[in-house]
C-alpha cells in the first residue's frame, strides 16, 4: 500500500475522531431534556417507536459509561456502536500494518438480514410484550 504511516492512518483516525466528537456532544447535551434535539417524526405523528428511537439517549448513556441505561434506551443502537467501534479498530490496525483497508462489502443477503432485524426490532418494541425495549422518558410529544 502506497503512502507513509501518517497518510495511511489519516482516514481511520479522522473517522474515530469524528465519532468521538459526536459522542462527546451527545454526552454533554442530554437528549432526555426537551428542546435540544428534534423529535422523532414517526413517534411524534403516530406514536410508533422506530428502530432509532432512544438512540441518542443510548449514546448519552454510553458516553457516561452507563451500559445498562444504554441497553435499555436502545439495545440495537448499542450493538451498532460496538460494531462500528470494532470496524474502526480493525481499519486502524490494518492501516498501521500497511495492509489493504477496503471496507466490508456486504452481499444483498446481508442487507436483507439487516432490514429484517430492524423490522423485527421495530415490531417487537411496539407490542405490549416488547415494552422493555421502549426507551425511558420517550413518548409522543403534544
Amino acid at each position: 500500500m502506497a503512502g507513509g504511516l501518517p497518510r495511511r492512518l489519516a482516514a481511520p483516525l479522522g473517522t474515530a475522531a469524528a465519532a468521538a466528537a459526536a459522542f462527546a456532544l451527545v454526552g454533554a447535551v442530554d437528549p432526555g431534556e426537551p428542546g435540544h434535539y428534534p423529535v422523532c417524526p414517526l413517534l411524534h405523528l403516530t406514536g410508533i417507536y422506530c428502530p432509532a428511537c432512544g438512540g441518542l439517549r443510548s449514546a448519552h448513556a454510553v458516553a457516561h459509561g452507563d451500559l445498562a441505561a444504554a441497553l435499555h434506551a436502545n439495545a440495537l443502537a448499542v450493538a451498532g456502536y460496538a460494531a462500528f467501534a470494532a470496524f474502526c479498530a480493525l481499519w486502524l490496525l490494518r492501516a498501521a500494518l500497511g495492509r489493504r483497508t477496503s471496507g466490508p462489502r456486504p452481499a444483498a443477503v446481508h442487507w436483507w438480514a439487516l432490514g429484517g432485524l430492524l423490522l423485527a426490532f421495530t415490531v417487537v418494541r411496539n407490542l405490549p410484550f416488547g415494552a422493555g425495549l421502549i426507551p425511558l422518558g420517550a413518548g409522543p410529544t403534544p
